[in-house]
Order: C-alpha cells, then structure tokens, then sequence
C-alpha cells in the first residue's frame, strides 16, 4: 500500500503542467469560461495569415500551421475586430511586423466607442495597454492588436457602460495582471452587458486592466475543455502554441 501511494505520488508529482488552466465558471449569475495563461512561461501569439499570405481564420489552419514547428495550439479565440476582407481594424502586428497601424480616433460601433486599447505581448509579458498610454509608452510589442472598447482602465470599469442597459451579447476578451505575467481570457457563455463582462474582470479575476474582443463571433478553441467552436473565418486569432506530443 505505501508503495503503490508512493508510486501515485510520484506520478502525480512528474506530471507536466499545463500550458493553460481553462476552467467555467459562474459570477453574479452569469456563466463564463475563463482560460489563464502565464505570459512570462508560454508562447503567446497572434495568427492572422498563413506563409503564403493566406488568411487562416479557423483554429485547424492555425494549428496546421504550427504542425510546421513541432507545435499544437493549447488555447485559441478570436483576438480583436476585423473588416468584412478580416484585416485588422486597427493596431495589429505579428511576429514584430506591424500590419496595421494604431487607430487613436473615435468612431462608429464597439471599436470607437473611446477608451479603446491594446493587447501587447512582449518577450516575459503581456499587458493590455489604453490606446492613448500605448501611443505614448510606444512599448515594442511582438505581438499586439487593438480592440475597444477597454473593459477595466487602472481598475475602473469604462465610464460608458451602464448596469442596467439592455445590449446583452456574448462577449469575449483579456485582462492582464499589473506585472504582466497574468493574461486571462474570457468568453461569457450567457449573453452579458459591457457592464457586467467589465466585472468579471475587475471584481471576480482582480484584474486591473481589460480589453473587448469582440460579441457574437466570439470563438474558443480549449481542447481541455472539449471546446472547438466552429464557424466562418475569424480575423485575427490569440493563441498559445505547445510542443506537440
């Protein structure tokens, strides 16, 4: 008996960890999945085009992709607003070329509606960044697309969004912890306000900073989680690329 328990402990012990930790979960009320990333660990990217110049724009061609490289996706969403073509809306860059430029002006729709921000992945980091902080930090983002509007801005929620509107979609963003180390992406599984996605991230996950991704199209790729959502093409899609088995 004591071997036996000795020999589960140790298998347990060499266990590889995960290179993301996707969970559901609920918060006042509403359902959510949840997937943690440890941005200083894992390989944290931004797919858009395939070698070719292609649009890949389903979570197989991205992964299909990565076969190239030995590797898998061990978590994949879409990853920022797109034009009906799937080009960025705005900022985007990719493996340290930037495709898109920073949108800083109001405009129609989600996108527009100001404070928007950035998703910047950096070598040991990741950080949501407000637009306007983003254009004067200029960090050196590897990877990075913009989305708006902001969820949570230094711990406040956006100043537009109202607790008792009525715009309930499915929604999907990031918030990212104050070190940068911390990136959690979320997709509510009930339709949510921007108010209450706002506090999932602020109150529940104790997140300072939080960016939109997108409503309605919003997509998941968990294979932990038996989660492969289909659908037409996305644009830009956020992903952690793993070693393949």
């Amino acid at each position: 008996m004591i071997r036996a328990a000795a020999i589960g402990l140790a298998a347990l012990i060499a266990a590889p960890a995960l290179a993301v930790e996707c969970r559901n979960t609920g918060y006042d009320g509403n359902r959510y999945t949840i997937c943690e990333v440890d941005a200083a660990q894992e390989d944290l990217r931004l797919f858009l085009n395939d070698a070719r110049g292609g649009l890949l724009g389903q979570f197989g061609a991205v992964n299909a992709k990565l076969a190239g490289e030995g590797k898998r996706l061990a978590f994949a969403m879409n990853g920022g607003m797109y034009h009906d073509d799937r080009s960025p809306v705005g900022y985007y860059v990719e493996n340290g070329d930037e495709l898109m430029r920073v949108i800083p002006n109001a405009g129609p729709g989600n996108f527009g509606l100001l404070p928007n921000g950035v998703f910047c992945i950096r070598p040991g980091r990741a950080d949501v960044i407000e637009t306007l902080a983003f254009l004067d930090r200029k960090p050196a983002c590897t990877h990075a697309t913009q989305s708006g509007p902001m969820l949570v801005i230094d711990g406040a929620l956006h100043p537009r969004f109202l607790p008792d509107s009525n715009s309930r979609y499915i929604r999907n963003g990031v918030g990212t912890s104050a070190d940068g180390t911390r990136a959690v992406f979320a997709l509510s599984r009930d339709l949510v306000t921007f108010h209450a996605f706002a506090r999932l991230f602020r109150d529940h996950l104790g997140l300072p900073q939080a960016l939109y991704f997108d409503g309605n199209i919003s997509r998941l790729y968990a294979p932990q989680l038996g989660r492969n959502d289909p659908g037409f093409a996305l644009g830009p899609i956020v992903g952690v690329a793993e070693p393949a088995e």
